[in-house]
């Protein structure tokens, strides 16, 4: 542990000047959902766009950089990640709506973007108040829920690069849980588009979804979003089901009794605990349908 603390402070002090937040081996766990995983080696919160421009024009690009939202989706492993963690914040949270149109920033909840929606009359957009998360992992990774998704609404995307330049985006193209987004950028805002509706329907919408959610997700647990990917003509959580694995458990980690395509962190789970418990029920339904399931939730660091 105290070579990784001095390596993270040789890393901090060959890093630009910023006006943000500079952490030397940051602690993460509690930032998750799961509240699992190891430390940053180095975390920056940057203060605004300019701050995270400037920053990564200054960055030698030979530095891992690994960017977070709120972790809702994310598995961050127990021996930390290396390199530099880039935690998006409050000054790029803002939420603006003109007509149908509404643009935020990256960091901005996707509960509060369907939530801003219904106060101004504009439809299509309820089904963010059903995903975990942030507008820049939505889109990421063409987020959805409840017949909807990103690709739907959105109009254009501006991502950053790793020279600090910003690009618009118009013609993103997505799959199913997926965009064709360079790995490298980072999602700094999103202009989406719906359309208008009764304010009244459109909340009432919103609180069907949420009725739905608490009836069928382990949302007052230490859990991520989905685990795994729905395979082609198939549901997850059915082949999970199947093959014998609601209720398994490795370590503090289980596979949710109320909805099984969740891991759940019971108390004193480790990452570790969760990963394998996840390859472990992967094996399980490969061995008993055939289909290798993929990870929807996004693991990142090294393991202990």
């Amino acid at each position: 542990m105290m070579q990784r603390a001095e390596a993270g402070g040789v890393l901090a002090g060959s890093l630009p000047p910023v006006r943000g937040r500079i952490t030397t081996q940051a602690p993460l766990a509690q930032t998750t959902w799961f509240g699992v995983g190891g430390p940053a080696e180095v975390l920056f919160r940057p203060a605004d766009v300019a701050d995270l421009g400037q920053f990564l024009s200054r960055l030698d690009p030979a530095i891992p950089v690994t960017v977070i939202g709120v972790a809702s989706n994310l598995l961050i492993r127990d021996g930390g990640v290396r390199g530099v963690v880039i935690r998006l914040g409050r000054g790029f949270a803002e939420i603006t709506t003109h007509d149908a149109r509404i643009a935020c920033g990256s960091a901005a909840l996707d509960v509060n973007v369907a939530a801003v929606a219904a106060d101004y009359g504009i439809a299509g957009m309820e089904f963010l108040s059903g995903v975990p998360g942030t507008i820049g992992g939505a889109v990421r990774m063409n987020a959805g829920a409840y017949d909807g998704d990103i690709a739907q609404i959105l109009r254009s995307v501006t991502v950053m690069d790793r020279r600090g330049q910003l690009h618009a985006l118009t013609d993103v193209e997505f799959g199913y849980r997926h965009s064709n987004l360079p790995p490298d950028v980072i999602v700094i805002s999103a202009a989406l588009e719906g359309r208008r509706d009764d304010t009244t329907r459109i909340r009432a919408r919103i609180a069907e979804i949420k009725a739905r959610r608490e009836a069928t997700q382990p949302i007052r647990t230490k859990t991520g979003g989905s685990t795994f990917k729905n395979p082609p003509g198939a549901k997850a959580w059915e082949l999970i089901d199947r093959a014998g694995c609601r209720g398994l458990s490795r370590g503090g980690a289980q596979v949710s009794m109320l909805h099984c395509n969740f891991l759940v962190n019971t108390g004193g789970a480790t990452a570790a605990d969760l990963e394998d418990l996840g390859e472990e029920v992967r094996r399980r339904v490969q061995a008993d349908s055939g289909v290798l399931l993929e990870w929807e939730i996004a693991r990142v660091g090294e393991r202990a």
